[in-house]
């Protein structure tokens, strides 16, 4: 007899699943329940839905070659029954069986199961404030909430709009809006957007944000203010009131649980269903992927959660493997590796940032930032700065950030395949990567940083953050600042912190210029810092002993500048 498995959640994890199972299993039945009347929807596509990138909403819904998978693809295609607008009420594990209800007709009934993927994906988190019931108030998590935005998109009824979070979904719908010709506030509890980048960093890309739209940082919401049940404004814990027509949450989401803990399932310490390697939860019958789960991380071995729609696929394809052929595939866990566009910068992360990895216990941390071009000027090339982090000792990599308006995705992939593969800087310091003009320099970014790291490493670069140098500059220390670059250079951009202009070029005839106290302070850099670490190394041979590099050089100041 033909096992039956039934599989809960339609979005990302369970159709996965779904078909991993069909393609291993051909004979087993296969059922999807879904609650939502649409199917396998690219919910990451949403905001570039809602901004107008693409005007066809099938799109979200389609195969590769736009068949939209609907309940008659799954039963021609894939010989699967996929219950839309079907919601799943309980789980009986002694019986194993579940029920459910139609939710267009009322009918409900029961159905047995042998073994059962739980993929109930996740909520919103909605902020406890006065006033969520106005209408005018959003997230951006379902295909409803998606239509609703794109509708007000197109009807261009809206003139302000708030966005309450600064993370992934918040900065996406953010430019998404803006495009469709709102007025754009951000407001982030947090000191910063982006949580998942340090703080130099973050800046950077709020200073990026900052020429689009209004941001607000380290200040929550207080309350949504209405007339006649519609939203006309957000107040601030601070008082500040915002008038706008649409609040958009984006505060982040937690497992969707509800099932799993009615049934008796064990909920890890993070608020998602627990799950073994195998992606099976405490009943042996039961697997569970997507959102709903708690996964590991890789760099800790600690449990994580991790709501990203690729984790979701990865991770259905082995709950589906392992229901139908007994546990033959395990699931190693995440590092937390992410990206996202921001008008025309990107920023993306993997592993730890570096406070992240104090936080999880990593005190012997090494960190370096490395701005420069992705590609040869010659060939248009843009920006990138990147910051890596790694362990003094070992030169383990634990966590790489990246930004800027160049190729950040290749470099986020190169970092999450060595972080995964355990190397070292050292491992990378020799990477033979593709090299051609229209794609990298010849020496790529990735490998220059890994080139930066072991230089500050054998104590040949002497290198300070951004952040350290404005620390200095609050303390009023008053070290020597030496810009190398040309005059013209210099004219364009400069910091303005009383620094002293010696190109490069002449600082060789130019010494007397210098502090004269060979244990002064002197802080050095250029553009991106390489004229810099120049310069540093060429006092250090005439007998200055206290030269730092600016890492990064100008192009990762993120602070005001003269010009």
């Amino acid at each position: 007899m033909a096992k039956r498995i039934i599989v809960v959640g339609g979005s990302a994890a369970g159709p996965k699943a779904a078909a991993k199972a069909r393609r291993v299993d051909p004979h087993a039945e296969i059922i999807i329940f879904q609650k939502d009347p649409e199917l396998s929807m690219a919910s990451c596509g949403y905001p570039y839905y809602v901004g107008g990138f693409f005007d066809d909403r099938n799109m979200l819904l389609s195969t590769p070659t736009g068949v939209v998978r609907n309940p008659q693809f799954y039963i021609n295609a894939k010989g699967i029954e996929a219950r839309a607008g079907a919601e799943v009420l309980s789980i009986d594990r002694a019986g194993k069986a579940i029920a459910y209800r139609n939710l267009q007709t009322g009918e409900e009934g029961s159905l047995s199961y042998d073994k059962l993927i739980l993929a109930t994906g996740s909520v919103p988190k909605i902020p406890p404030v006065p006033g969520t019931g106005l209408k005018g108030i959003t997230s951006l998590h379902s295909m409803k909430d998606a239509d609703f935005l794109r509708g007000l998109r197109d009807s261009k009824s809206i003139r302000k709009a708030v966005i309450i979070g600064g993370g992934l979904i918040g900065i996406e719908t953010c430019e998404a809006l803006q495009l469709a010709g709102m007025e754009i506030t951000v407001v982030e509890l947090l000191p910063q957007l982006l949580t998942f980048l340090d703080w130099e960093l973050a800046k950077i890309v709020e200073n990026h944000v900052r020429t689009k739209a209004n941001v607000i940082t380290g200040n929550g919401i207080a309350a949504f203010l209405g007339e006649n049940g519609q939203l006309t404004g957000v107040k601030l814990q601070s008082g500040t009131e915002l008038p706008c027509e649409l609040a958009v949450v984006a505060v982040g989401v937690s497992p969707n649980v509800k099932l799993a803990k009615a049934a008796g399932l064990e909920i890890g310490e993070t608020g998602g269903i627990a799950v073994n390697a195998h992606l099976q939860t405490s009943d042996p019958d039961i697997y569970a992927a997507g959102d709903c789960i708690e996964s590991v991380n890789r760099l800790t071995g600690l449990k994580t959660l991790s709501p990203y729609g690729d984790q979701a696929n990865l991770q259905g394809r082995v709950a589906g493997e392992n229901a139908a052929m007994g546990n033959t595939v395990t699931f190693p866990g995440t590092i937390h590796t992410g990206i996202c566009k921001i008008f025309d910068f990107s920023a993306g992360s993997t592993g730890f940032c570096e406070t992240a990895a104090r936080r999880n216990g990593f005190e012997d941390v090494i960190t370096v930032i490395n701005a420069s071009t992705d590609k040869p000027n010659f060939m248009n090339g843009l920006l990138l700065v990147t910051k890596l982090v790694a362990d003094r000792k070992t030169g383990r990599i634990l966590g790489t950030q990246c930004i800027g308006p160049g190729n950040v995705s290749k470099q986020i992939a190169q970092w999450a395949l060595a972080i995964q593969g355990g190397l070292t800087v050292e491992d990378l310091v020799h990477s033979d990567l593709p090299y051609a003009p229209p794609f990298s320099l010849a020496i790529d970014h990735f490998i220059a940083t890994a080139h930066i790291m072991e230089n500050k490493m054998k104590g040949r670069m002497k290198g300070i953050s951004p952040l350290e140098v404005k620390k200095k500059l609050d303390r009023n220390e008053n070290p020597f600042f030496l810009d190398v670059r040309g005059p013209d250079e210099f004219e364009q951009m400069r910091l303005g912190v009383g620094e002293t202009l010696i190109p490069l070029g002449a600082l060789r005839k130019r010494l007397s210029e210098l502090p004269q106290d060979k244990n002064k302070e002197i802080i050095a850099y250029c553009k991106i810092s390489l004229r810099g670490y120049e310069a540093q190394l060429l006092l250090e041979a005439n007998g200055w002993t206290n030269v730092k590099v600016m890492e990064g050089g100008i192009m990762a100041w993120p602070f005001p500048r003269e010009k």
